[in-house]
């Protein structure tokens, strides 16, 4: 049994590290050991945590990537859910905690806990280029209570609804709910996560949005009524469909032609059917980087624009403010060897579109 006085001392000497690259294979293994979840592979942003005393290994945790949805959570922080893709690189979920068995002392756990929170933040920003504003954890009720989290101050926000995710979406039928706790690393967490615009340090790439599967659905009914530039010979992707996943792409923040066919290629079967795309042999198949940037070269400006305002104004949300954006397309070459300007309306809330007037330089 160790001492009060022993005990004592080593919380105060307890100290918090990165695991470097070498000590990922012990951390691994310790996981897998004795962790009831096992080891979890390093997916996106992650850090892996080792707290030590003198030379001895104590405790271990891991921050990877929050959750895509979360109710319990998305509610305690208000944020609208069109921009909550664009703030998630904020958030990171405590995904593993051990304590190794030798370790089990009091207090041990809420220290270990302690000495990561108060550092995260920074180390996130070293190694990502960005902070991180809030910690999220799930906590299985059938096995704990949740005593740690509540002892360090941490928020119980409700339960999740019990399905998992998985390669083709979420499972379809519920099992046990999961505990939600969140923990503020800023003062005004919550305010910053739901702003409208987000500033530096913690906007992350260019502005993007979530769209509704009713979003999706609705898109490609906005361009039946555009001409389609195209023969009719060879033509195997609607133009409606192409110029709704051009749309979509670029309502979540896609910018370029490449960016728009990764992004695209990366829907699911589900997003695919929603927008429209063509079914061949029970799969639904994805226009190609060519086949959006020809459509998008050869369509009458007008027209997409009629289109797009249209959409704004039946689906669109309001702007307290407009942005005015100018742009020199590159490659855009008119009859006289000019470049073609763009200048855009753009709202601040929804990121979205109004209008737009091409045209070449004032000689």
């Amino acid at each position: 049994m160790v001492s009060t006085e022993t005990r004592s001392v080593i919380l105060h000497d307890l100290r918090v590290r990165p695991i470097q690259p070498a000590e990922a294979p012990r951390f691994q293994q310790l996981m897998q050991t004795h962790h009831y979840l096992g080891a979890l592979p390093k997916i996106g942003e992650t850090l892996w945590y080792v707290a030590i005393w003198q030379t001895e290994w104590v405790a271990l945790l891991s921050f990877s990537a929050a959750a895509w949805k979360c109710a319990a959570r998305d509610r305690w922080i208000g944020w609208p859910y069109r921009h909550q893709y664009d703030r998630l690189h904020l958030l990171t979920n405590n995904s593993r905690f051990l304590i190794l068995p030798a370790w089990h002392q009091p207090n041990v756990a809420s220290r270990t806990l302690a000495l990561c929170q108060r550092r995260l933040s920074t180390d996130w920003q070293e190694c990502f280029g960005h902070p991180v504003v809030l910690l999220e954890t799930f906590v299985d009720p059938t096995r704990f209570r949740g005593t740690l989290y509540h002892a360090t101050n941490w928020l119980y926000v409700g339960d999740t609804q019990g399905f998992r995710r998985t390669q083709h979406g979420y499972s379809a039928k519920a099992h046990t709910p999961k505990m939600v706790f969140v923990y503020p690393l800023h003062p005004n967490a919550r305010a910053l996560l739901a702003r409208p615009i987000l500033e530096a340090p913690y906007r992350h790439g260019g502005p993007t949005i979530m769209l509704t599967a009713d979003q999706m659905r609705l898109l490609p009914a906005c361009f039946t009524t555009i001409t389609d530039p195209r023969r009719a010979q060879g033509r195997r992707h609607s133009l409606p469909s192409v110029l709704a996943l051009a749309a979509g792409a670029t309502l979540c923040g896609m910018r370029g032609y490449k960016a728009m066919a990764d992004w695209v290629q990366s829907l699911g079967p589900k997003a695919r059917a929603r927008f429209g795309c063509r079914l061949v042999n029970g799969r639904r198949v994805v226009p190609s980087e060519y086949v959006i940037r020809d459509l998008l070269i050869r369509i009458a400006p007008d027209q997409l624009d009629r289109a797009l305002q249209r959409w704004q104004a039946t689906h669109g949300e309001s702007d307290d403010s407009l942005a005015i954006d100018g742009k020199t397309m590159c490659n855009a070459i008119n009859a006289k060897g000019r470049q073609t300007h763009i200048m855009s309306v753009v709202g601040h809330q929804t990121t979205t579109c109004y209008t737009q007037k091409k045209s070449g330089p004032c000689p």
